[in-house]
């Protein structure tokens, strides 16, 4: 079976490390508590006038090498892998930054090893790449292309409202909803 897994949401940390950072550069400021997002897009849940500064933070060097991993997913990839599944990493980059796509494949190499490098699928467009599955928080993910895999949705608050696509979260039930 090929699984393919997006990396910010199911592997790397992408909504606690945004709010460390904006509580850091802005601890005066209201924020949206991660149980009470309601959009995939962060800046969303904030007031328009200051999309640019959310953005600015996401869009920082090594904000992507520095997210956290998600409790479960390394483990849950390397046990896929073990059981002899194709797996590989696809995550699409940030094009506003320059660093990005360095450091995700920096933060691969840090937390899962150097193996893992020839696993990295870096494009805007997951349509084009084929597989079984790709586990990915995105609600709707749309390309050029229908895609040759089925959305298994890598649950957070922000895409609750998705219905009829199979759901996981690692440390819970993501070996059975993938019959693995």
């Amino acid at each position: 079976m090929i699984i393919l897994v997006d990396m910010d949401g199911p592997l790397a940390d992408f909504e606690q490390e945004f709010l460390n950072r904006y509580r850091e550069q802005f601890p005066d400021k209201p924020y949206v508590p991660l149980d009470k997002r309601v959009n995939f897009e962060v800046y969303e849940d904030y007031p328009a006038e200051i999309k640019e500064s959310l953005v600015a933070i996401y869009c920082a060097p090594d904000f992507f090498v520095s997210l956290p991993p998600v409790p479960g997913g390394i483990e849950a990839l390397q046990t896929m892998h073990e059981k002899g599944h194709s797996v590989y990493i696809c995550t699409a980059p940030v094009t506003r930054t320059d660093t990005c796509i360095q450091e995700k494949v920096d933060w691969v190499s840090k937390h899962l090893g150097k193996d893992w490098l020839k696993r990295i699928i870096i494009t805007k467009d997951k349509t084009l790449v084929r597989g079984d599955y790709l586990i990915d928080d995105k609600p709707v993910i749309k390309g050029l292309l229908a895609p040759t895999w089925e959305q298994v949705v890598y649950s957070l608050p922000y895409n609750a409202h998705i219905q009829g696509k199979k759901r996981i979260i690692w440390n819970e039930d993501w070996q059975q909803v993938l019959g693995i």
